[in-house]
């Protein structure tokens, strides 16, 4: 039943007081930044970091990738020349040999890619002792890796840490997750350190061992995580980012085997990675804006006005 007042009207709706609409503060897990597009977002602060990684790709020189795609694609020409010499008759086969050519690093970089995610997913699980992927449980060709990564962890008396931490860094702007940290007293010993040293771990599966597969940038984005002031627990606690060394570890992990190289990322690395984030600021903003369009002789009307 409807009650209508008998002294006045009543409140339009537009007058009425609005509600604002409230959203509780994130909780737990959710407050855990995680990436997308490039960047990761403080859910509590809403403040948005530049990823490492996306730093890196805009603002490190990729010589050493330039070489190799060059490289790569010339390999996959000579060793499809039949083929290729056989679609070069028509004009569509020819469009179609050129697409796939032009394409080999790209298909190559790929398959890397999604060998180094799986042989990651896997680690982290062995790490947290959480049940490995279905899809990844029963591949043969994950097999050598796992049993590289064990030998690793026990050769070397690794005593893990933390895994797949998100850590950022609110001043300069920036967020990453980085592969584990750990302690080794074999490790220690060999840097001249205290058994209880702290140390920055990341696995590289791409290239060969002994002739390439780490490259000088994997200090860049070990010194950035090295220089977070803030990382993420796994119940989504902040925390200050605890001190780690000046020299990181990566783990070159490949079927036939695996390497423990020492890799530099202290104060001076972390210097040049800022370098290479003003870098990155300018390839994604300024350098956008600064060519203008052509300018054009005004006509003989304007002449006369001028």
């Amino acid at each position: 039943m409807t009650i209508t007042s008998t002294i006045g009207a009543a409140t339009p709706p537009a007058t009425r007081p609005r509600r604002r609409k409230t959203t509780a503060p994130p909780t737990g897990t959710d407050r855990i930044p995680q990436p997308s597009a490039g960047w990761y977002r403080d859910k509590v602060t809403g403040t948005k970091l530049r990823r490492v990684t996306t730093i890196l790709n805009l603002g490190s020189s990729k010589e050493a990738l330039v070489f190799w795609s060059a490289n790569f694609t010339a390999q996959t020409a000579i060793d499809n020349l039949p083929q290729l010499i056989s679609s070069s008759r028509t004009r569509q086969d020819r469009e179609e040999a050129y697409d796939w050519l032009r394409k080999a690093h790209i298909r190559r970089k790929e398959e890397r890619g999604d060998v180094g995610t799986a042989v990651h997913k896997l680690i982290e699980a062995q790490i947290l002792g959480t049940p490995v992927p279905a899809d990844l449980r029963d591949d043969p060709e994950m097999k050598p890796y796992i049993d590289h990564f064990f030998g690793f962890v026990r050769d070397w008396q690794i005593d893990f840490e933390a895994s797949e931490m998100v850590v950022g860094n609110f001043e300069e702007g920036y967020a990453g997750t980085l592969d584990y940290l750990y302690r080794s007293p074999i490790i220690a010993s060999l840097l001249g350190v205290p058994a209880d040293t702290l140390f920055e771990g990341d696995t590289k599966t791409g290239g060969e061992l002994d002739v390439k597969g780490v490259y000088s940038e994997a200090g860049l984005q070990m010194a950035a995580y090295r220089g977070a002031k803030v990382c993420w627990l796994r119940d989504g606690t902040q925390i200050p980012m605890p001190r780690v060394h000046s020299t990181g570890i990566v783990l070159h992990l490949r079927p036939e085997g695996y390497r423990v190289v020492p890799v530099e990322c202290g104060d001076e690395v972390f210097a040049a990675f800022r370098d290479v984030q003003r870098v990155a600021a300018w390839t994604s903003g300024l350098s956008k804006s600064v060519v203008g369009q052509p300018l054009q002789l005004p006509t003989v009307t304007e002449k006369v006005a001028a």
